[in-house]
């Protein structure tokens, strides 16, 4: 049997078990799939170039690394967003912004505008989407056609980066 069929049986045969140790992890089950599937890609390139003493323990900890960096990313994204919520909740109870602050706004907007157009097309399409449209990770996954990790992996490296360019301009 060579390297790639008996990597492909591997998966098969384990797959479920994968997705259920994934999923303790991730919380999330449809996430849980894409760590799994990304896993195995992981897997059957090293698989393809070297023999594994033990390919399923392997396998298991490309799984584990996966979905424990995924849940740091939902962690480190889920704090930008709830703190993004505070600073609106605080300027919806300002009766009227003074011409100074619309100005400023409208700087920082032009900043953000910039920092936008630096990125990749498909990472500022993930984030437009996610902020903008309101578009839940799924949904930008399905419609750029990535995985749900790849597309929350996008969203937070545009947040990232125009948060970098804010502070380097600002």
């Amino acid at each position: 049997m060579s390297p790639a069929d008996s990597s492909i049986a591997l998966y098969r045969q384990h797959r479920g078990e994968l997705v259920n140790y994934a999923s303790g992890i991730t919380g999330d089950r449809s996430r849980a799939e894409d760590v799994v599937q990304e896993a195995y890609l992981r897997f059957s390139e090293v698989a393809a170039r070297r023999l594994l003493d033990e390919p399923l323990g392997y396998l298991y900890r490309i799984v584990r690394n996966l979905a424990l960096d995924g849940r740091r990313r939902q962690a480190h994204e889920s704090r930008y967003v709830s703190s993004e919520a505070d600073v609106d909740i605080s300027r919806a109870a300002e009766e009227r912004p003074s011409p100074e602050a619309q100005a400023g706004d409208r700087a920082d907007l032009q900043l953000v505008l910039d920092a936008l157009a630096e990125l990749p097309e498909r990472t500022r399409k993930a984030l437009e989407m996610h902020h903008f449209e309101g578009c839940k990770l799924r949904e930008i996954a399905d419609r750029l056609g990535i995985s749900v990790t790849l597309a929350h992996g996008l969203v937070a490296e545009a947040v990232e980066h125009c948060r970098r360019r804010l502070r380097t301009l600002a």
